[in-house]
């Protein structure tokens, strides 16, 4: 029995050497850990915009609503509906005729009351003489002396119903008082027209045209500060597809912040020669305040924000990654200034970092490929 026993624990003793054996062997012969593709940028000095972005409505530089000063019918439009329109240029006449006959009528009431004016002078005159020689007496010269200087009253106000008239029939000519796009035409010739009752005609001045945003009012020093060292350019993008932003600059900052919204108002000018520029469009604004010279950057989406704050993954020169804290600041075009924690020239992970690990060695994918692949 005794034989038997030891036999077994030999041979229990030589399965276990052996185990441990192909065990020592398997750790010998596993294959490393397969490199992690990843696509890489490099960390660069760049000139970096200080931007503040909104959304823009734009605005006509001025509007005007052109109603009728006088009565009467519309007898010429001559323009078309939509045309651009020149300051001083006639759009409309209403029919003179009834002006030009009630200022025939106050020229003639002028002519007689000046013929009666003047024989009442006369008598003043006349009766001057006579009251020195006691011939009259003096209430009799009182009274034509005051009916003298009544018409003389009288011609003053015939003078001022010929002045009216006469605005009046100027008035029937009506001229376009801004330089702008007219819009649509609410009265037609042959229409009637009452004075200062409806709108004939709208005409909006947009060249050059005005874009109203509104900015948070936390960046109000900001635009304080630097606007108060330049004029703050800012860039409109318009929606129409293959159309080339448009600059112009702030002419307006409002003087209040709005309470409701907690945002404050900026108008911006611009020239608009292209007419890319329409009243009541949306579009997307850029308010540039300052350029931060050379300053590090990397693209936005090497920049990872989790447990330990904001990280970037960094390649070193055998392939391997670190994980590095860094201080990032402001960002524009797709890039974020880095003020800590990258150099110029070092390169970061921009895609693949979720199968990264500190120490990975990574396979770096050429820019062609870039955009793709692992996943972030």
């Amino acid at each position: 029995m005794t034989s038997r026993g030891s036999t077994i624990n030999r041979s229990g003793l030589i399965v276990s050497f052996i185990a441990l054996g192909m065990v020592a062997c398997e750790k010998q012969v596993s294959p490393p850990r397969p490199e992690v593709p990843v696509t890489v940028a490099e960390a660069r000095k760049a000139d970096v915009p200080v931007e503040i972005r909104a959304i823009g409505n734009v605005e006509p530089l001025q509007s005007v609503a052109i109603r009728a000063q006088v009565g009467g019918e519309l007898v010429e439009v001559s323009f078309e509906e939509g045309q651009d329109v020149i300051a001083g240029e006639v759009m409309f006449r209403i029919d003179s005729r009834p002006y030009e006959a009630a200022l025939a009528q106050a020229q003639a009431t002028l002519a007689r009351d000046q013929a009666l004016e003047e024989n009442a002078a006369q008598d003043a005159r006349r009766y001057e003489e006579l009251v020195r020689k006691d011939y009259v007496t003096k209430e009799q010269y009182g009274r034509v002396k005051s009916g003298s200087e009544a018409y003389k009253a009288t011609l003053q106000a015939d003078e001022a119903a010929i002045v009216r008239a006469k605005l009046d029939l100027e008035y029937c000519t009506i001229q376009a008082p801004i330089s702008g796009r007219s819009g649509s035409l609410m009265f037609k010739r042959g229409a009637i027209v009452k004075a200062n009752d409806s709108t004939l005609v709208v005409v909006h001045q947009i060249h050059p045209i005005l874009v109203k945003f509104a900015v948070p009012a936390q960046n109000l020093a900001e635009i304080q500060r630097y606007g108060g060292r330049t004029a703050m350019g800012v860039t409109a993008y318009p929606v129409r597809d293959g159309d080339k932003p448009v600059t112009g600059h702030v002419i307006f900052v409002d003087n209040a912040v709005d309470t409701s919204t907690d945002t404050i108002a900026l108008k911006a000018r611009f020239e608009n020669e292209r007419n890319l520029l329409w009243p009541g469009q949306f579009l997307d604004v850029v308010l540039e305040l300052d350029v931060l010279r050379q300053v590090t950057v990397i693209p936005g989406e090497a920049v990872q924000t989790g447990q330990q704050g904001t990280t970037v993954f960094v390649v070193k020169s055998d392939r391997t990654v670190e994980i590095r804290p860094v201080k990032v600041g402001r960002s524009a075009n797709g890039l974020v200034v880095i003020e800590e924690g990258v150099r110029a020239d070092e390169s970061v992970v921009t895609d693949g970092q979720l199968r990264l690990v500190p120490g990975s060695k990574v396979e770096i994918k050429p820019a062609l490929e870039q955009g793709g692949g692992a996943g972030r």
